[in-house]
């Protein structure tokens, strides 16, 4: 808690007679005061990147290094939807290539629908829908050499034996094969023979699990249909988890809410559903003249004309040979084709309406170095009827999104981007957000992180919640054509800073607990921001944050890449902030402490007793009338913001020799002070507001 003003003392008066400069170094006080605080200066460095900066994997600059490298993952996927039973069949040829410089001696695999297993762990407050068996591999096989299954689990709530047992015991089984952990989200497959650098490994998967639904769902990906009308897969196919020169395997269980860690790669998907059904995905429909009706085709050539919304199947066309192609098997399979993405989604209903806008992205220089011309892209929309509402001006926010953010980082990379309605609304995969209006722009904004800046979400979540909160601030401006509000952001956090279950940002997001999951991952990184704001200016954090994206398009920086760039690109040693706001919870806490008049000077007490510094802004009001221009007799740099109102600053390293109190001292021409405001922007995290202003509310002076 602050100390009352009345007893506190003033640590060292800084007699200054000022440029308006500062000196690049300050020299240390004689010796250290009583309640000094450290000053950590430097960027705190993990063991992983310690040892990818060694490797040359990592550069200190921030930019990708010369002997940066990344695994390509390819699939090829055919699925199965069986409405009788909500489940879907599916098999799976993945190639992975490896480019690493290492000898690969197993696979990592995600089995995320083993969360709906009773038995697996999850985050509270996420809760299944439904318990099911989880994702079921009935068959596994490496470069043509079945593998055994080892540790067939049994089937969950009782609904029969496991196909997984007969499988371990098939005499085809290569024993040296193996796969392990199929009960849970994290699975390993040994390899009979070590993956040399260079060399390709090629998975062969069968597969099957229930899509859950219910009403007891809580959590996003939680349910993924409504009845056996609609549904919305997500997390649906074994994926091969991420290997990387920081961590090698991410062996990192799903728990519910952290999102995702993938690799880019091409994704060739077929989806068999009942005749009827409209299918939206990640990609391009390769066989529109298979699955849609000629109506529909022709109403799709026509969405790329205007800005109008165009209806391509309407509610009362049902069925096979009114919303799709009819079909003499009863069955249509859609096919899609994505390349350079890290994931696929797609949703299907026998009800939906498909509505369609378009967007316009402007010129741009893509991350190959080709010149990418401005160019529209459509916008589907796939909802149920009855919630028509949501989506009426969806598609228009949409665009906003695209075409704003396109200009604000880099050009949007992807053909099309599908809103797709079902019980999650309100999350993001490579060109398909699960949303409505309500989160139109947010989940617009992932498709660039992390999309396609390729973030691991499931440990440094803020790296792409956050930073989408941040962005979408300056969106929502921008459609009301207003100027972004960051002001008071920062000074906020200090209400919260130092609760004992509050981790710190850099802290696994995985674990971080459901009381501050949500802020630390989403809502702390626009009071960053914004505090960093200002110190370098709005406009240069977002500058060197566009720099810093279009430098790692279809790449994946950790936080140190982010902080080195950063720091570089705005010209200042920020260790001391990223310290700060990154790896601890600390506060500013500053006070106007003491103001003293002298004649013409006042010397003026700033305290700051929280363990995070900040620069000290001070905007002095003075009496009107005079036209004295006051002068700051003190390493401080003064300037008018308008005719009565000085805005001095004291840059922050005047805090580093440990010192807790500075006095800026202020020749004002004989002209009286009337108020004085300690960080008027509300930028740095601060305890208590009110003693930031002088004279204090019903004070004399």
């Amino acid at each position: 808690m602050p100390v009352p003003i009345a007893t506190r003392r003033t640590a060292t008066a800084l007699a200054l007679l000022v440029p308006l400069t500062l000196p690049a170094q300050r020299p240390a006080a004689p010796s250290a005061p009583a309640d000094a605080r450290a000053i950590v200066r430097n960027i705190p460095i993990s063991n992983s990147i310690r040892r990818a900066l060694a490797a040359g994997t990592r550069d200190s600059s921030g930019r990708p290094a010369a002997r940066a490298w990344q695994l390509r993952v390819d699939y090829a996927i055919e699925a199965r939807l069986d409405t009788a039973t909500s489940s879907l069949t599916g098999r799976e040829r993945v190639t992975i290539h490896n480019t690493s410089p290492d000898t690969l001696r197993q696979v990592v695999l995600r089995l995320d629908p083993n969360v709906f297993r009773p038995e697996t762990p999850k985050a509270a407050p996420w809760v299944p829908a439904e318990a099911t068996e989880g994702m079921v591999l009935t068959r596994v096989a490496v470069d043509g050499r079945v593998a055994r299954l080892a540790g067939a689990p049994a089937a969950a709530g009782g609904q029969g034996a496991n196909s997984l047992a007969a499988a371990a015991a098939a005499p085809s089984a290569d024993t040296a094969l193996a796969v392990t952990g199929l009960t849970s989200t994290v699975a390993r497959v040994r390899l009979a023979a070590p993956a040399l650098p260079g060399s390709r490994i090629v998975l062969e998967i069968d597969w099957r699990h229930k899509l859950p639904g219910g009403e007891i769902g809580r959590g996003h990906r939680m349910t993924q249909r409504w009845g056996d009308t609609l549904y919305q897969p997500t997390q649906w196919y074994p994926r091969v988890a991420t290997y990387d020169d920081l961590r090698g395997w991410d062996t990192e269980l799903y728990l519910g809410p952290s999102e995702f860690n993938n690799r880019f790669g091409r994704w060739d998907v077929r989806l068999d559903v009942p005749a009827g059904w409209l299918v939206s995905g990640t990609g391009t429909l390769r066989n529109a003249a298979d699955v849609l009706t000629q109506a529909a085709r022709a109403r799709l050539a026509r969405v790329l004309e205007s800005d109008s919304l165009v209806t391509i199947v309407g509610a009362d066309e049902r069925g096979p040979g009114r919303a799709t192609a009819a079909s003499a098997d009863g069955r249509l399979v859609w096919h899609f084709v994505a390349d350079s993405v890290n994931d696929f989604a797609w949703a299907t209903s026998r009800a939906f309406v498909w509505r369609a806008t378009r967007a316009t992205i402007p010129a741009d220089t893509a991350a190959d170095g080709r010149v990418v011309p401005a160019h529209t892209v459509p916008v589907h929309m796939l909802h149920l009827p009855g919630r028509a509402r949501l989506f009426d001006d969806a598609g228009a926010i949409t665009r906003h999104a695209l075409e704003f953010y396109s200009r604000l980082w880099f050009a949007y990379p992807f053909p099309q981007l599908t809103l797709q309605d079902g019980p999650s609304a309100g999350m993001e995969y490579p060109m398909v957000i699960n949303s409505n209006r309500g989160a139109a722009d947010h989940e617009t904004g992932h498709q660039w992180w992390p999309m396609v800046v390729g973030t691991n979400e499931t440990r440094y979540g803020w790296m792409d919640e956050g930073f989408n909160q941040y962005m979408n601030i300056l969106s929502a401006a921008d459609a009301a054509r207003t100027a972004a509000r960051l002001d008071g952001l920062g000074q906020s956090y200090g209400r919260i800073a130092g609760d004992e279950d509050e981790p710190a940002m850099m802290w696994n997001a995985n674990y971080a607990g459901p009381q501050f999951y949500g802020f630390t991952t989403y809502s702390k990184v626009p009071l960053m921001l914004s505090s960093l704001g200002a110190i370098v200016g709005d406009s240069a954090v977002i500058a060197a944050h566009r720099a810093f994206g279009r430098a790692w398009r279809f790449r994946h920086p950790s936080p140190w890449d982010w902080m080195f760039f950063m720091q570089r690109a705005l010209g200042r040693d920020l260790g001391w902030f990223f310290h700060g706001w990154l790896f601890t919870t600390a506060s500013t806490d500053a006070s106007i402490a003491a103001v003293r008049t002298t004649g013409r000077r006042t010397t003026v007490t700033v305290r700051q007793d929280g363990e995070l510094p900040s620069p000290v802004v001070l905007d002095v009001t003075l009496a009107p009338g005079a036209t004295a221009t006051p002068r700051a007799l003190s390493g401080a740099t003064v300037t008018m913001t308008d005719s009565v109102t000085a805005r001095v600053t004291v840059p922050v390293d005047v805090w580093f020799d440990g010192r807790r109190t500075v006095d800026v001292v202020l020749d004002t021409g004989g002209r009286a002070i009337e108020k004085l405001v300690l960080d008027p922007g509300r930028r740095f995290p601060d305890r208590e507001a009110a003693d930031n202003v002088w004279p204090r509310a019903g004070a004399g002076r």
